[in-house]
């Protein structure tokens, strides 16, 4: 089946450094292995992060977004304009069978295609964006935000949804076709004596991009009633690294490098705040359970699902509390437990597409 991986957000590149970046790789590669004919489409290869994960191993078609340069309500309307041109030109000399979708806010040149050539049309819904926009502040016109959210969604052939609060808010909407199907991550088990060079004693660990709502600044208070532990922090963000002697930041890291500095965990952190989204499917909990790692993760969301019998949720930001489970979890047999992208992509398909 030949099939477009398409993305018309232009803050996600396909080799760039985040995890949205990560799991456009991931679909994309797995609908590669699954024997698909796959080309990618997003409007940059990489941005001025420079590019990650490469080489891509797939065909990418790109086009320079010009909506960066536009104001105000103007720039929403641009990344329309964007989209669309970027959908024509992927999709001008061959037919996919099938369009995979990450749904982004303003970018509804999948679905013009689809409609017009009457193509399959799945869209990865990850985020309400429209919502999520406006919590942040970054939404400028949010009745046309709404209006494009609720067509690119009620169009779609199948939603599938990272989570299950994203997935009854779909059907809410009125989409008709709608999965709840989680995320994965890369297998591969990482070297725990690599990842623990220069580490001793009690590690715990966080991944992510450090953005407010991941409570990293958190986690001084917690190695405040750890006397014993290091956290070994990975990723970069908005938010910056608390000080305490006894953190590690090693930053972005390198997806050959990132396996190994997880299994050098002893426990892996999700410390969110008590704003933290519902609606997300955290890769970290994945990429812990992947490598063996216990989790402790405050109750929000999908965590408790996801962590399964791989550790623990509390309900509270008592640093306390979160030493006593952290030190319950470093005890475990460590068992690793992986959900690849390659299932996720099954589970997507499934009955989809004869």
């Amino acid at each position: 089946m030949r099939v477009l991986v398409y993305c018309g957000a232009p803050g996600i590149p396909i080799c760039g450094p985040s995890g949205s970046s990560a799991h456009l790789r991931g679909i994309a590669r797995a609908l590669g292995r699954a024997g698909h004919d796959v080309r990618v489409a997003t409007p940059l290869f990489c941005d001025h992060r420079g590019a990650f994960d490469v080489p891509l191993g797939l065909p990418h078609i790109g086009f320079r977004p010009r909506s960066w340069r536009w104001l105000g309500p103007l720039r929403e309307r641009g990344e329309t304009w964007d989209s669309r041109r970027l959908a024509t030109i992927a999709t001008g000399q061959w037919t996919p069978d099938l369009i995979w979708e990450r749904h982004a806010l303003f970018a509804d040149g999948a679905r013009a295609v689809a409609k017009r050539r009457k193509i399959h049309r799945l869209v990865e819904l990850n985020a309400p964006l429209a919502i999520e926009r406006a919590r942040y502040g970054r939404v400028r016109d949010a009745g046309y935000a709404e209006r494009m959210e609720q067509r690119d969604l009620e169009s779609a052939d199948r939603v599938i949804a990272v989570s299950a609060w994203l997935a009854d808010w779909a059907r809410n909407r009125g989409c008709q076709d709608v999965h709840h199907v989680p995320n994965g991550v890369e297998a591969g088990i990482g070297d725990r004596a690599i990842g623990r060079e220069g580490l001793n004693g009690l590690v715990i660990g966080f991944l992510g991009t450090n953005k407010p709502w991941h409570g990293i600044g958190r986690i001084p208070g917690i190695l405040d009633h750890l006397p014993e532990a290091t956290a070994l922090l990975i990723g970069e963000g908005p938010v910056e690294v608390p000080q305490h002697p006894r953190i590690r930041s090693v930053g972005r890291t390198r997806p050959a490098d990132l396996a190994h500095q997880i299994a050098a965990m002893d426990v892996g952190l999700v410390p969110y705040t008590d704003d933290a989204p519902p609606w997300f499917c955290p890769l970290k909990i994945l990429a812990y359970r992947a490598q063996g790692v216990p989790v402790v993760a405050r109750d929000i969301g999908d965590c408790r699902m996801l962590i399964g019998d791989g550790g623990e949720v509390l309900d509270t930001d008592d640093p306390d509390a979160w030493a006593a489970a952290i030190r319950r979890q470093a005890t475990r047999e460590r068992v690793p437990w992986t959900r690849t992208w390659d299932d996720v992509v099954a589970e997507a398909l499934d009955g989809l597409v004869s």
